[in-house]
């Protein structure tokens, strides 16, 4: 039995690569294995490429030469009104099983994973969709120089110590657990990543710097402006981690309601058309 359980990583690898063309989350395999996945890496984020595009955080996935670091990149919403809920690593019997990302009408439970950039481990405080246009909290989001006319300025405040685990229970994993409305949202119709995000990811899996084993947490590609394009402008590397982050430190679990689609309080779109600013090189992430 022991035997067995220890080939369960391989063997889902080798059924994941061996159905090309799918998503990730379109394999009815669940991706478990032994060892957790390294720390989060700290970087800024490159410059949105356009309106209508949406961040889309780096996350630790697995093949079979072990973890392998998928960059954080700007992805349009297979449709008007759909936001993205990060994928994010449990724990479940002794193993680390991944469960994938989606879109859908609002965020739901990411294991409490502070991603950053609005992703801070519950709902996001990125934007929203309003009158089927997407409005950008200038807080959290890099313009660079692109034109971006639904804007508005929501400062986000975090409360709780910063930590950089990626993963969710298990030996100094986080503890949060979903929220009544994270729960709900988990019933709502969703869609998988798009192939483009597949095809990004994918990019990554084949990339020798990408992986934990070479870059030893550090990738050298950590978040990119457009998908699947790892070379060039638009691509930023991992910064050095504050002093004030914490690899491995479980956070409490989540209270009281979170913030998804419209974040009541969090500003409205300012009128009139904004010329770029955010701050350059956006929001540092910290874990």
């Amino acid at each position: 039995m022991r035997r067995f359980r220890a080939l369960v990583p391989l063997l889902l690898a080798l059924a994941f690569f061996a159905t090309p063309g799918l998503a990730r989350a379109q394999v009815d395999v669940a991706v478990s294995i032994r060892v957790a996945p390294p720390p989060l890496p700290v970087y800024a984020q490159p410059a949105i490429p356009g309106p209508g595009y949406i961040w889309t955080p780096g996350y630790w996935a697995y093949g079979p030469a072990g973890y392998y670091w998928v960059p954080g990149t700007w992805v349009q919403p297979p449709a008007v009104g759909l936001l993205w809920t990060p994928g994010y690593w449990g724990w479940r019997d002794g193993l680390y099983v991944w469960n994938a990302g989606y879109w859908g009408p609002r965020v739901g439970f990411y294991g409490g994973v502070n991603y950053g950039f609005g992703y801070g481990g519950v709902g996001y405080v990125g934007g929203y969709w309003a009158h089927g246009v997407f409005a950008y909290n200038r807080a959290v989001n890099n313009f660079g120089s692109v034109h971006i006319t639904n804007v508005y300025n929501k400062t986000v405040v975090n409360n709780v110590h910063v930590t950089r685990v990626s993963f969710n229970g298990g030996p100094g994993g986080l503890g949060a657990r979903p929220s009544a409305a994270e729960e709900a949202a988990a019933h709502d119709q969703h869609s998988p990543p798009s192939a483009l995000q597949a095809q990004h990811e994918h990019a990554a899996s084949v990339n020798h710097n990408s992986f934990a084993s070479v870059n030893h947490g550090r990738p050298s590609v950590a978040a990119t402006s457009r998908a699947g394009e790892f070379h060039g402008q638009g691509v930023v590397g991992t910064r050095p981690a504050p002093v004030h982050a914490v690899s491995h430190q479980p956070r409490p679990a989540p209270h009281g309601p979170q913030p998804v689609g419209h974040p009541e309080g969090h500003g409205e779109p300012q009128g009139g058309p904004d010329h770029g600013g955010g701050r350059p090189g956006g929001e540092d992430h910290h874990g």
